[in-house]
């Protein structure tokens, strides 16, 4: 058993990060990549409470604002991971492009929350929040989530180029035992 210890690779949970963070430092894009997807999937979890909500509230534009905010949700993945080919350089229209999507759902999101203020707040015949109808404060605080989650996300692209230079400036290597002693290899083809 202690054999069996022994042979094993060293490392960990030490070594697990430092590979993540060489994968990171080869593909800075994941991060934000990552930042979709959780934006993604909080919204597309929940999207029964925004389309209860939407039957509820049956105000203009509301199942459009939430079939445009699923649509774009998709689409941002596809032109996002279009952006980035592999060894080659980012396709700038694409990441214009989903920052333009990005842009559309968080005003999508921002006018599907004004439209459930003004149903809380109207004068005449105001939607009241009771345990039957408890989806509608769901829809509200998941819609207010995703346009934070959004931000983070645009702002990760935005600045990509950034943090990815202080990615590759992350030391990385292994130190080997034995490896300082080492000399300079002679490339020359003479012996």
């Amino acid at each position: 058993m202690a054999a069996n210890r022994e042979n094993r690779a060293p490392g960990g949970v030490k070594e697990f990060l430092r590979k993540t963070m060489v994968s990171l430092k080869r593909q800075p894009q994941t991060i934000p990549l990552l930042a979709l997807v959780v934006s993604f999937l909080v919204y597309s979890l929940k999207l029964k409470n925004v389309s209860d909500t939407t039957a509820t509230l049956n105000s203009p534009g509301l199942g459009f604002s939430g079939f445009v905010t699923m649509l774009f949700s998709i689409l941002s993945f596809v032109a996002f991971l279009n952006a980035f080919p592999r060894r080659k350089k980012p396709v700038l229209p694409l990441l214009g492009l989903v920052l333009a999507m990005i842009g559309v759902m968080i005003a999508c999101d921002e006018y599907y929350i004004g439209r459930i203020v003004n149903s809380l707040n109207r004068p005449d015949n105001p939607v009241k929040l009771t345990n039957s109808n408890a989806f509608i404060y769901y829809a509200y605080q998941t819609l207010n989530a995703h346009v934070v989650l959004l931000a983070v996300s645009a702002a990760l692209i935005v600045f990509l180029p950034f943090y990815s230079k202080l990615l590759k400036k992350v030391k990385t290597s292994i130190d080997v035992a034995g490896n300082e002693d080492m000399g300079a290899i002679e490339l020359s083809g003479d012996e």
